[in-house]
């Protein structure tokens, strides 16, 4: 049996909807995390749905499929580390996508947050989810660190809605 494993890739600038579309064709299993965002015109407003991560799409893939993905239009590379692509554990897509369908509102930043006390949501949406607890411009959040693109997701979450996770439990 092949080990699947989730990657992100790097696309051209404004793509990923299109990238996503082609991998779907190619029956790549693929995760664009997206957000519902006001946007602003001199003449209207309207809500669209954008990508939290801009120029990221993530794909799981197994060696055979891992160059084919390279072929499709709109990809640049894999973001790599030590020149080799570097595997994102399935917790932190899982931790997206369960943000992503929560549809609360979220802020994204590649500031370097320091850590905090490990955390396990215990109840609402995003029960289930082992994150850290941080404070962000005096609020209490949920932190979900993706090292391998250099971006963090926070969500506001209250305190009694957690546990903190002992670290012998690990």
């Amino acid at each position: 049996m092949m080990d699947y494993n989730w990657y992100a890739l790097y696309t051209f600038p404004r793509s990923e909807k299109k990238v996503l579309a082609r991998l779907q064709e190619s029956e790549i299993e693929v995760f664009l995390p997206l957000y519902r965002k006001l946007r602003k015109w001199k003449d209207r407003k309207k809500y669209v749905e954008e990508p939290l991560i801009s120029s990221y799409i993530f794909v799981k893939v197994s060696e055979r499929e891992y160059y084919k993905v390279l072929e499709v239009e709109g990809i640049v590379r894999y973001v790599t580390f030590s020149g080799k692509a570097a595997p994102i554990p399935e917790k932190q897509i899982d931790a997206m996508k369960i943000i992503v369908e929560s549809k609360l509102p979220v802020i994204l930043t590649s500031e370097k947050l320091h850590p905090g006390c490990k955390i396990r949501v215990i109840s609402g949406v995003f029960t289930g989810i082992e994150a850290e607890m941080v404070t962000f411009r005096g609020k209490k959040n949920l932190i979900i660190r993706i090292d391998q693109v250099g971006q963090s997701i926070l969500v506001n979450i209250p305190n009694e809605a957690v546990e903190t996770i002992i670290e012998e439990e690990k």
